[in-house]
């Protein structure tokens, strides 16, 4: 069947995406973050208890679960069918790619109803842009069965896209859908990070759920940079704070955080815990592995961020992942003097 040319976006951002996986992850922000090691933990493994409570409703069985990649095309089919079988199997938490191509074309609604018809149990995260109607909204949540929506911030990739928005007015929405919907709602960046004013602003119009997703991860400046032939918008590929400074903003508000962009192992998501997230999702690590090396690597992979997690947690006497917060820290010089000239330590 014939694709439309938003389905083939969807396409070239998986393409590109693992084109320039090497490019974006480049710098390895969370080793500027380094834990005092515990020598007696007095616990043992069997102690941990890795389920976390984000919302009323809203409980994950791990800390970490596959954030938002894709959806809309024959190729994002495949891919959201493997994610899911592979969340069922593993008890984790999933984010589709933005559902706003299934609202405009119902015939592509199958690459993400595939999620639910995998994992019929688990916990979906259904996945719209800031400006979407309380229709809209309302919709994606009931194509995928949801028990949460994810509201994405993407100033700096529609900016580069040549096809992409030039209008921003996006916060009384969001403050309307946080209050016309009955089910958790988190706000997200796509990668480019949160200030502190950002996080206030919307935890001040009633939003409880705050993902930073910080620079480090997939970059769709990088992207969507590439699909661009009338600009060379370079010169953004470093835009945005690191998830480890977006954290460091988020420290002290009464917003459940969670992180997510540059994460690619378990002390990534125990770091990003210790600095203050209440859960965290990886996408591009995951993503690769599937693309380059298949299902059976990403089973593989799985299975060992379950294992060493609870491990980990263990190591630094911490019997949840919100004892993590407790744990005590250092930073190294840059990130050190972000942290002091943003007056956050």
């Amino acid at each position: 069947m014939m694709e439309s040319q938003q389905a083939h976006r969807k396409d070239e951002h998986l393409s590109l995406a693992t084109a320039t996986y090497q490019r974006a992850h480049q710098h390895h922000y969370f080793d500027q973050v380094r834990l005092i090691h515990n020598a007696l933990p007095e616990m043992a493994v069997k102690d941990v208890d890795h389920h976390v409570q984000l919302a009323d409703g809203l409980q994950l069985e791990w800390p970490f679960y596959l954030e938002a990649m894709t959806g809309g095309s024959n190729q994002a089919a495949k891919i959201n069918r493997t994610l899911a079988q592979l969340a069922s199997k593993h008890h984790l938490a999933m984010a589709t790619g933005s559902l706003s191509v299934a609202l405009k074309e119902p015939a592509t609604r199958p690459s993400f109803t595939v999620v639910r018809e995998e994992n019929p149990d688990g916990i979906v995260i259904a996945n719209l842009g800031a400006d979407a109607s309380l229709e809209n909204a309302q919709t994606a949540i009931d194509i995928l069965g949801a028990n949460a929506l994810e509201l994405h911030l993407n100033a700096a990739q529609e900016l580069v896209m040549p096809e992409g928005d030039r209008d921003f007015h996006w916060l009384n929405n969001i403050a309307s859908l946080v209050d016309k919907l009955d089910l958790p709602v988190i706000v997200k960046e796509v990668g480019f990070g949160m200030s502190r004013t950002t996080i206030d602003r919307l935890k001040n119009v009633g939003v409880q759920l705050v993902n930073v997703s910080g620079r480090g991860g997939t970059n769709f400046a990088m992207i969507e940079d590439r699909r661009n032939h009338q600009l060379d918008l370079d010169d953004l590929a470093d835009w945005g704070q690191t998830t480890p400074e977006s954290l460091l903003e988020a420290r002290g508000n009464k917003a459940t955080i969670i992180a997510s962009g540059g994460i690619t192992c378990p002390l990534d998501v125990v770091k990003a815990g210790v600095l203050g997230a209440q859960a965290v999702g990886v996408a591009g690590y995951f993503l690769n592995i599937l693309i380059r090396d298949g299902a059976a690597a990403l089973d593989e992979s799985l299975t060992g961020w379950r294992t060493e997690l609870p491990r980990l947690l263990t190591l630094l006497g911490c019997r949840n992942f919100r004892d993590l917060q407790k744990i005590p820290f250092v930073l190294q010089d840059d990130l050190y003097s972000y942290a002091q000239q943003r007056h956050l330590i």
